[in-house]
């Protein structure tokens, strides 16, 4: 019987064996939605990295990477872009490499690195990394890249719906895992009314970017499944 865990926090990791685990990093606004954009609209790498030095570290390395860096929501000043979704289309992401921090997920992804293997999932992409996911035969952990190592709302809902599709496939799954899965029964029905009451949907308002927060709510737009392969995210093959 393998493993389906869920990590509600990156504060909890450390009380994961990482190690024992593929991990399914979490970041639905937005970080781990615009990957799977990008990664899914021919971007040859994302290179998420931990703090703004860092990212500013590769622009004489690699003049020809695009960097991106997000704080409290807003992208921090001269920047190319952030971590809003509408950054990562085709035309301006096919080809080439983004170096990528933000708030929450790159956080959380780094706690992670020593994992079995390390993905990332969205609503955007839920049904196929879902769908890659049965056929693991490995402990799953879903790390939930919440707000400030705090509990969020909308990736433990993703989470969730992750349960949902797995649960009965001969997975154990722990009481996070269970409660996640209960709170998606409660708000499937209606995602976005659901998630207005959010807090970091209420702090994207602010910034006048709830556009954003309707196009990480779509489900199975994108097909690509990010991967970290060494320090790069990659469309998994």
């Amino acid at each position: 019987m393998t493993e389906l865990n869920v990590c509600l926090s990156p504060s909890l990791i450390p009380l994961f064996e990482v190690e024992d685990y593929i991990v399914v990093i979490i970041d639905i606004f937005r970080a781990t939605s615009s990957i799977c954009y990008g990664i899914d609209n021919g971007a040859e790498a994302i290179i998420p990295v931990s703090q703004v030095e860092e990212c500013v570290a590769y622009q004489g390395k690699y003049p020809h990477y695009l960097l991106a860096a997000e704080r409290d929501g807003k992208v921090v000043t001269g920047f190319d872009f952030g971590n809003s979704p509408f950054s990562y289309t085709e035309e301006k992401v096919a080809g080439k490499t983004v170096v990528l921090t933000t708030t929450n997920g790159t956080h959380a992804l780094h706690l992670s690195r020593n994992a079995k293997k390390v993905v990332i999932g969205s609503f955007l992409n839920l049904t196929s990394i879902c769908n890659w996911l049965k056929t693991q035969n490995d402990n799953i952990l879903l790390v939930c890249a919440g707000w400030k190592n705090n509990f969020n709302l909308e990736d433990t809902l993703f989470a969730g719906a992750v349960v949902d599709q797995l649960k009965g496939g001969g997975f154990v799954l722990d009481d996070a895992a269970i409660a996640s899965n209960d709170l998606y029964q409660i708000a499937k029905s209606d995602l976005d009314t659901y998630l207005k009451k959010t807090s970091h949907s209420e702090r994207l308002k602010k910034l006048g970017i709830e556009a954003d927060i309707a196009f990480c709510l779509q489900v199975d737009i994108t097909t690509a499944i990010p991967v970290l392969e060494g320090e790069k995210l990659v469309k998994l093959v």
